[in-house]
């Protein structure tokens, strides 16, 4: 029987400094990376959430060591030659991440092998990464859903690609697998997160990237090894946003997040709720092998406006909007936010279930395949019991609702379902929370 959490009244004011769990989109990279060496790679704060564990238990699958002592976790892989028996199955979980990055990762095997996943991640398209490995000489039983039968090559070739997406997920496949090919992969990239690029700068990995103003041309040549990644993983910018819009639409309160990636291509967030009116402030910032890291201090916000929200911010918070959303909720005007079509190929159809939420509190709204108009009401109290349910277990669905139950009034309560989804990004989400009040 699934897990609920009950929520019947506001979170009182607080004044607290906090720490939260280890970027996944770094934890994921570093597992898989480390995977590819045959010297012991260290990382310390990396997340052990549900996504990552199951990043974990591929590569095991494929002939790496791993091992955990506290805080650390130490990887010795196989080099760019796995080792694995025939009729291998994978299974990336509910992690879209993982099931797209892997399928560059394993280009060079001709064994065929099946990758499966959740019922979530069964529904999210796979082409735009089949489509390009294909193109590398890989075949699949199908290129749009999982489960997926796939066949690498022995010698890939090397590609020309335009990825139109916007998808670092597409973009970090194919140079994964263009690490595995003969001669120079090159890639037309529509901006995206570079967090793969830094990596393989850090590693210096043969990577040559040119930005132009709305896309990078990649390349990348193929290699033979691969040196071991130690790295200290910072906090990840999409779970302190749930913490950062608690502050913001409580009353009287103050919170500072310590040591939380600021990636330029991340922190579309923080430039939207200061449009917004929001008292954000980034502190105490450095580099750390080319990614920016930084603590983020943010008060309680009245008098919040709407915004016509600029699309350029999509790609940077494109994991942000639900909590986004809410702010809009809370602010003097009408928000819009448009071509947010990619929001419905996450966990579930944020979109959709984004507008629902904002619905069952009352709050009018209009939205449509890939755009949202939210009728702010900054004096909105919700008249009755809200229950939250069946929503394909997305962590930010339930996440998103928690917040909305702590910071609007309301004279009912809350019931929201599948607690358990947390594990999938942020295990310690409730435990961090409790820590405010």
């Amino acid at each position: 029987m699934s897990k609920s959490l009950k929520i019947n009244k506001l979170i009182n004011p607080f004044e607290k400094t906090i720490f939260v769990e280890g970027d996944k989109s770094l934890s994921i990279r570093w597992v898989l990376l480390s995977s590819l060496s045959k010297k012991k790679s260290v990382a310390y704060n990396l997340l052990k959430s549900d996504d990552v564990l199951s990043a974990i238990s591929c590569i095991k699958k494929l002939g790496a060591k791993v091992k955990f002592i506290k805080n650390k976790c130490e990887i010795i892989g196989t080099g760019l030659n796995y080792k694995y028996k025939k009729n291998l199955i994978l299974d990336a979980g509910n992690s879209g991440t993982l099931g797209r990055l892997i399928l560059g990762l394993l280009i060079n095997y001709k064994n065929k092998f099946k990758l499966v996943g959740d019922k979530s991640l069964e529904k999210r398209d796979f082409s735009r990464v089949t489509t390009p490995l294909e193109k590398f000489g890989a075949s699949f039983s199908k290129k749009n859903n999982l489960p997926i039968l796939m066949k690498g090559v022995n010698n890939p070739k090397s590609i020309n690609y335009f990825e139109k997406k916007g998808s670092a997920q597409c973009k970090t496949a194919i140079m994964l697998a263009g690490l595995k090919s003969k001669g120079i992969t090159k890639i037309k990239a529509k901006k995206s997160r570079d967090h793969t690029e830094l990596l393989f700068k850090y590693l210096k990995l043969p990577l040559k990237v040119k930005k132009f103003k709305n896309y990078d041309l990649i390349s990348i040549k193929g290699i033979k090894d691969i040196k071991p990644l130690n790295y200290k993983i910072p906090g990840d910018i999409s779970s302190c946003s749930f913490f950062i819009v608690l502050t913001i639409l409580s009353k009287n309160s103050k919170l500072l997040i310590r040591n939380i990636n600021i990636n330029p291509t991340r922190i579309g967030i923080i430039h939207i709720l200061k449009k917004m009116g929001a008292s954000i402030k980034i502190i105490n910032k450095k580099n750390y092998k080319g990614e920016k890291i930084g603590d983020i201090y943010v008060k309680s916000s009245s008098n919040l406006k709407a915004i016509n929200c600029p699309t350029k911010y999509n790609s940077s918070a494109i994991d942000e909007f639900l909590i986004i959303f809410l702010v809009a909720a809370k602010s003097h005007g009408i928000s819009i936010f448009k071509d947010l079509a990619e929001l419905n190929q996450k966990e579930s159809p944020r979109l959709y279930w984004g507008s629902k939420i904002l619905n069952y509190m009352g709050i009018k709204n209009r939205v449509t395949k890939k755009s949202i108009k939210i009728y702010g009401n900054p004096n909105q109290v919700i008249k009755k019991n809200i229950s939250i349910k069946n929503f394909l277990k997305d962590h930010r669905i339930f996440m998103m609702s928690t917040i909305a139950a702590l910071t609007f009034k309301s004279k009912g309560s809350w019931n929201i379902n599948d607690l358990d989804s947390i594990k999938t990004s942020f295990p310690t989400f409730l435990k961090t929370l409790k820590k405010l009040s």
